[in-house]
């Protein structure tokens, strides 16, 4: 016995056709539908509203997601491993630049790359600094 009528097999040849054409546009959404298996979803649903012979969904995990996850770290586990996959102690603790250092050598705490916005084209700076210094 035949798992899917004659007519639930014609409405996804149409919807294929249609898909295939650009034509298939999803429910929701109303975005063409370019996969060919949400073509023949698409069909498949339509012909069970109809009342076509088709299977009942499957309300079960799908095939893809059958697989069972990896057992779980303790805690202990996962701590000792978080330790370990840092920074080494020296470089963590290491003085970072602030930007008060950046500001006191003439490049303001802004994260500009040191350009200003005058017109002269970073000019003056140099110029007011050659000054400063004599």
């Amino acid at each position: 016995m035949a798992k899917y009528s004659r007519t639930a097999g014609d409405k996804v040849e149409k919807t294929m056709d249609e898909m295939k054409q650009g034509k298939l546009k999803s429910g929701r959404s109303g975005k063409t539908v370019t996969n060919p298996k949400q073509a023949i979803a698409i069909g498949l649903s339509e012909a069970r509203k109809e009342g076509a012979k088709v299977p009942e969904k499957s309300s079960g995990p799908s095939r893809g997601r059958s697989k069972r996850s990896a057992p779980k770290k303790s805690a202990s586990k996962r701590s000792a491993a978080k330790k370990s996959s840092g920074r080494s102690a020296s470089r963590a603790t290491a003085p970072r630049k602030t930007a008060s250092k950046a500001a006191s050598r003439g490049r303001g705490a802004s994260r500009s790359g040191g350009r200003s916005k005058s017109s002269s084209g970073g000019r003056s700076r140099s110029s007011s600094r050659s000054k400063s210094s004599q």
